[in-house]
């Protein structure tokens, strides 16, 4: 079993040929990464976050976004270079946790009070971020463009601090990937898995996890997209045909 996310990039930039990361996003917008092209962006975004915010073991980068082919990106990059990552919880609904280093959001005129704040576009095509920015914060449309595509010096992670904290769980860098297999759906080694983009994110990433160690690819539709899906059954079994899945989770 893999034991590292830097395990996992390096076994994905070896991957020239097959998707391993297809997304369907609102409005028919479909991306599809090789594993090289994966973690093209994963080391272009890790090198952003230790250069730009010195993120390493003790840091915590908060994850305000949906379920989305950058957020899984975010999420690796984080654990790439030991950092924590931190999931909000609905509001109302888990305990407040505590400071945060580092903020990437869709909406950074929220987290305008936070120390270090990135705004992300999700639109593939966006070049910029689409509006004003607050004062300091990164625009990661143009930032993450600038950094080299290989990781030039990543912090290792210390095994017993936290690679995710989400609402009351928590699970250690040394866990992370024993937690992706326990609590994910099997899957068979190398399945092309559709996932749904309306489950918590928390769920999401830890089924990408699994997916990935497991030498699969996934298909991560949107939470529109999902919601859709289930309202065309007809769609649906047209997609898990065109993109060869092998392994669909039944309706919600």
């Amino acid at each position: 079993m893999l034991k590292t996310v830097d395990e996992l990039t390096k076994r994905l930039s070896g991957d020239q040929g097959r998707p391993r990361l297809t997304w369907y996003g609102d409005d028919g917008e479909r991306i599809e990464l090789s594993g090289a092209v994966l973690d093209n962006w994963v080391s272009k975004t890790t090198n952003l976050l230790v250069e730009e915010f010195d993120a390493a073991p003790g840091v915590t980068v908060l994850l305000d976004l949906p379920a989305h082919w950058r957020t899984a990106v975010w999420a690796l990059a984080a654990w790439r270079c030991g950092a924590t990552v931190r999931v909000p919880a609905p509001e109302g609904s888990g305990p407040e946790l505590g400071p945060t280093e580092v903020v990437v959001t869709t909406d950074p005129k929220r987290h305008a009070g936070a120390r270090d704040v990135v705004a992300v576009a999700l639109p593939a095509l966006a070049r910029a971020f689409p509006d004003a920015l607050p004062r300091g914060a990164v625009d990661a449309a143009s930032a993450v463009m600038t950094y080299a595509d290989v990781v030039l010096a990543a912090p290792a992670p210390d095994p017993a601090a936290p690679a995710l904290e989400a609402g009351s769980v928590a699970v250690a860098h040394d866990d992370l990937f024993t937690w992706a297999a326990a609590g994910s759906a099997s899957a068979a080694p190398g399945a092309r898995v559709l996932v749904r983009g309306d489950a918590p994110l928390p769920d999401v990433l830890q089924r990408l996890l699994a997916v990935w160690a497991d030498g699969g690819s996934v298909v991560l539709t949107s939470a529109a997209t999902a919601a859709v899906l289930d309202a065309d059954p007809a769609r649906r079994e047209r997609l898990v045909a065109q993109e060869g899945v092998t392994d669909a989770a039944p309706a919600a």
